[in-house]
């Protein structure tokens, strides 16, 4: 998408037209067309963005019809100091998963997380990590913006994902699909991903309502936040850091989650 471009009124009519449909279809239908509601409007706002141009085939002809699985395609090599690095940044993960966890349950079934779907999904978070580097792949966590997707359509089914993983795979496993889906334009994507985000926030807003609001939480709550997202935003704040604290600091998550779980064990609780 060139620069000079961007904000323009052909990516901004793709990606309300995605959003404009995800909720029409959303709140006028009903089973599962309505639950399908955010495909149908990616769905759509392809289809526009088809018509106007921006849609370009060009990977697809470049990409081979399948591809094979390779174990330890880089070799193997034990660095200590990249071991340390991506332990920490598991850490950061494990925080993550643990949120992902608990804003799914709220949204989709309107209860805490139980200790074991916790457990599981930090468990997976990890064995999905050392799979995906047993066959030369990036390490993965879990996907914020589906909190988003369960709290829309109500469905957190466990087969629901594992269909969604198979499709996965046979995206990576037949390039040619992969480039089909690859070729979507990112307005496409970026009206879809202001829903999402957007139900993300709403459901940690559901989260924080069931807090009591003393004082002690709110300065809990305020200071983890502004620094967590002070940090990311103007991460030269801390450029003087090491490059591996640099990144954990500029993450939003660890140093949030860092600075709410020490306040909350430091500060004393109101009588």
């Amino acid at each position: 998408m060139a620069a000079e471009s961007f904000g323009s009124l052909k990516h901004w009519s793709v990606a309300l037209t995605v959003i404009f449909v995800a909720i029409l279809v959303k709140f006028k239908s009903s089973g599962p067309l309505s639950n399908a509601a955010i495909l149908i409007g990616i769905l759509a706002g392809y289809f526009l963005a088809f018509i106007l141009g921006m849609v370009s085939f060009s990977g697809v002809g470049n990409a081979s019809w399948i591809t094979s699985l390779q174990i330890l395609p880089y070799g193997f090599e034990f660095n200590l100091g990249a071991v340390v690095g991506v332990t920490l940044i598991s850490i950061v993960s494990a925080v993550e998963t643990v949120g992902d966890a608990s804003a799914t349950t709220k949204a989709g079934a309107g209860r805490e997380a139980t200790d074991d779907e916790i457990s599981g999904a930090t468990y997976a978070d990890g064995l999905g990590t050392a799979v995906a580097g047993l066959f030369g792949g990036l390490p993965n966590t879990s996907f914020s913006q589906n909190v988003g997707i369960v709290g829309m359509t109500g469905v957190m089914s466990r087969h629901v994902v594992t269909i969604a993983g198979i499709i996965m795979l046979i995206c990576g496993l037949l390039p040619k699909i992969g480039a089909i889906i690859a070729s979507m334009p990112l307005p496409v994507l970026g009206g879809g991903v202001i829903v999402m985000f957007g139900m993300v926030a709403a459901a940690g807003m559901n989260v924080l309502s069931e807090v009591s609001m003393t004082r002690r939480n709110m300065i809990i709550i305020a200071i983890s936040l502004t620094v967590g997202l002070g940090l990311n935003l103007v991460p030269s704040a801390v450029q003087y850091l090491p490059g591996i604290l640099k990144t954990l600091a500029t993450s939003a998550v660890a140093p949030t989650a860092f600075l709410a779980i020490v306040l909350n064990q430091i500060l004393p609780e109101e009588e």
